[in-house]
């Protein structure tokens, strides 16, 4: 018996060594990577080199790829990195085996930083690299030195000893790694067979080079980038360029300046990159010497900016601006026994509000913009601290049109603003700018292509665009100031004002129950529920001390009604007054990818809690037939991403696709796999087709 255990124990001890042998050599032949690098003088940084083990026998070269992870705010920058900012550079000659490494870059993105544009990348990034290797039946040593630029306010070198010692010959190819590799290859332009004509003409005597292109696929919002290896082209900064789109054609005209004086670009031969949505391609061109002719005009300019003058109009009848609605008719029945002098002046009041608001947004956006920070319409509503002062702003104007307090100022006071003229001007004001705060959750026909545009462009062109949005929407203002008589028109005042403005100040305070339910995203619900309770109960206390019991007691009601109806429709999904919702994935790049790769359908959906037009496209047509079967279908994935508080993959996400707000909608699918974009306002026809199109239509 003992010596049967001792057989089986050295048995079961030699197979343990014959495993642990055959996992040995299976791990050294396969990937061989550095593992994380990081430099203890600089921490937010941190990269790897990585071998997939892919060899190319017919051209002698190994397939690898570097990766580096930016933390926060920190970005490194492009083989050229623009205004400012220093290239990564990887000093390999002291390698063995070696003749060459290839490094292939991956589309940047523009930042702005102090007036300066860099180009650059942040968080997460991938170069892939070729190795071209002298031998492949010898060991290769690679031993290289990386030296880093990165930057927020601050920039920092840093170097990275890069080591690796493998055998080509007893590599094996890592599925991980060569996803990875993948992923960094998808995102390198390269030289396309959709894009033909590619000329690039320099004009001496304005100092302007002229890109021009034919994409077979058409264009949708392209981005051209110019760089070069000579001297001359290094020396030269290119502005970002102005674009035109006629069909298939794009002309790209480029503004270039050289710290040098004056650049001379003709004979000069350039590299030249495009990027539209997830299409990326890189041509080379030899720049000629001609004179560009100005387009005859400005028509993406104007054309945007009457989509903005439209999309600001329509804004007035969207959902989002109902609750100023009882201010804006507050204002046209104040206006009863006023002389047509004072009502133009108070109408012009409003519509200053508006335009002011307007500019503030643009600003604010501005300094984002050149801050490098994410930027978007309406993210001013992820901040808590704006729906609470909203909220507060909306009670208040609720309370003051139910009668419930009223300020009193001076008698000095009032004297000084009665010598004025109107002591209302600065009130209408008020209102104007309100009414643009409370419009910004909303998307509108004509208002997101113009958005698009305007965050895209420069800064001059962006309160361009801006200025035409608030024209737009202070056009009725603006319409009753030029003709008083509109407002004048009204039946005389009377016991019917009162009974409007209640009614009014109750869609007030039912706007401001909506903002408070949307800090639920932002405080615990212990806070949330205190909140409600000293708001309603100091809101009923009022209500008696003012309006009496009788009053008070109807408010009470159509309190709990409102509250109770809306805590109701929150959960109508499980009352069944309105269907369950589709199985919604979290948004992912990678899995879209992979889901039409398997052949299926991917509707996209990003949303927000505080976007109204989003809850309509939900509830009219998202959760309607025949559009909700569809969704539940096995071919067709359901894909939410949430952007009620920030996020910056999704942010990213609505950025790639050049959208700055919600809601957005795209539907992928084999036959579409660069996605198509749904209109702002859906409908079931168009999901229905827009589904149809991009896949197989199971009926």
């Amino acid at each position: 018996m003992q010596k049967n255990k001792r057989y089986r124990r050295l048995a079961m001890f030699w197979l343990f060594a014959i495993f642990y042998a055959l996992t040995a050599v299976n791990a050294n032949a396969e990937t061989q990577a550095t593992g994380w690098l990081q430099n203890p003088n600089h921490p937010p940084i941190e990269t790897q080199f990585v071998v997939t083990g892919q060899v190319n026998e017919s051209d002698q070269t190994l397939a690898g790829y570097l990766e580096v992870r930016l933390d926060g705010d920190w970005k490194s920058y492009w083989r050229s990195p623009g205004e400012g900012g220093v290239a990564p550079e990887m000093r390999w000659d002291k390698s063995k085996n070696i003749s060459a490494v290839d490094w292939h870059w991956p589309y940047p993105k523009r930042f702005q930083t102090l007036g300066l544009e860099t180009l650059g990348y942040k968080k997460d990034v991938i170069f892939p690299m070729t190795l071209h290797i002298k031998d492949l039946t010898k060991p290769v040593v690679l031993d290289a030195k990386l030296t880093l630029s990165s930057c927020t306010t601050i920039c920092v070198l840093t170097d990275y000893p890069i080591k690796l010692s493998f055998d080509p010959s007893h590599l094996t190819v890592s599925d991980d790694a060569m996803r990875t590799y993948a992923k960094g290859v998808s995102k390198v332009p390269k030289a396309s067979p959709l894009l033909s004509g590619v000329n690039a003409v320099w004009d001496q005597t304005k100092e302007q080079l002229q890109v021009t292109t034919v994409n077979k696929m058409g264009w949708k919002a392209p981005d051209v980038i110019v760089d070069g290896q000579s001297d001359e082209v290094q020396d030269s900064t290119f502005s970002r360029p102005v674009v035109e789109i006629d069909g298939n054609n794009l002309i790209a005209t480029f503004d270039v300046s050289s710290w040098m004086g004056t650049p001379h670009l003709s004979d000069e031969k350039v590299a030249i990159t495009f990027k539209d949505s997830d299409f990326f391609a890189e041509q080379s061109a030899v720049i000629k010497a001609d004179t560009i002719v100005t387009s005859s005009s400005n028509s993406s300019i104007v054309k945007m900016v009457l989509f903005a003058v439209l999309g600001g109009l329509i804004l007035n009848v969207m959902p989002c601006v109902f609750p100023v609605l009882g201010m804006k008719l507050s204002g046209i029945i104040s206006a009863q026994g006023v002389e047509k002098r004072q009502v133009r002046r108070q109408f012009l009041s409003s519509a200053s509000g508006i335009f002011a608001s307007f500019w503030l947004l643009a600003a604010f956006l501005a300094v984002l913009k050149l801050s490098g920070s994410a930027i978007g319409w309406g993210i001013q509503f992820q901040s808590g601290w704006f729906i609470g002062l909203m909220f507060v702003i909306t009670a208040l104007f609720g309370a003051n049109m139910l009668g419930l307090f009223e300020i009193r100022l001076s008698s000095n006071t009032n004297t000084w603003m009665a010598s004025q003229g109107d002591n209302s001007h600065l009130g209408h004001f008020t209102q104007g700018m309100f009414a643009t705060l409370l419009a910004t959750p909303c998307s509108a026909p004509f208002l997101g292509t113009a958005i698009a545009y305007a965050l895209a462009t420069n800064i001059p062109t962006m309160f361009a665009i801006f200025t035409a949005l608030a024209f737009g929407m202070a056009l009725p203002w603006i319409l009753v100031s030029a003709f008083p008589s509109i407002a004048l028109a009204l039946p005389r005042p009377g016991a019917w004002m009162n009974r409007i403005k209640y009614l009014f100040g109750i869609m007030m305070l039912i706007t401001s129950l909506w903002l408070l339910s949307l800090l639920s995203n932002h405080i615990s619900p212990q806070w949330l529920y205190a909140l409600a309770w000293v708001s309603g109960g100091t809101f009923l206390i009022r209500m008696m001390q003012i309006h009496g019991l009788k009053a008070t007691g109807f408010a009470g009601i159509l309190l709990a009604i409102v509250v109770s109806s809306s805590v109701f429709i929150e959960q109508s999904v499980t009352a069944k007054v309105l269907p369950p919702e589709p199985d919604w994935q979290p948004l992912s790049v990678d899995a879209i990818n992979n889901y039409v790769a398997d052949g299926k359908v991917v509707f996209v959906d990003v949303t927000a809690d505080w976007c109204v037009t989003c809850k309509a496209n939900k509830i009219g047509v998202i959760l309607q037939e025949p559009v909700l079967s569809k969704l539940n279908s096995q071919d067709v994935i359901a894909m939410k991403g949430d952007w009620t508080v920030p996020s910056k993959t999704i942010t990213a996400y609505l950025q790639r696709h050049d959208r700055f707000g919600v809601p957005f909608n795209v539907v992928y699918g084999p036959n579409a796999p660069q996605g198509i974009k749904l209109p702002v306002i859906l409908t079931s026809n168009v999901v229905m087709q827009a589904i149809k199109q991009a896949g197989i239509d199971n009926g």
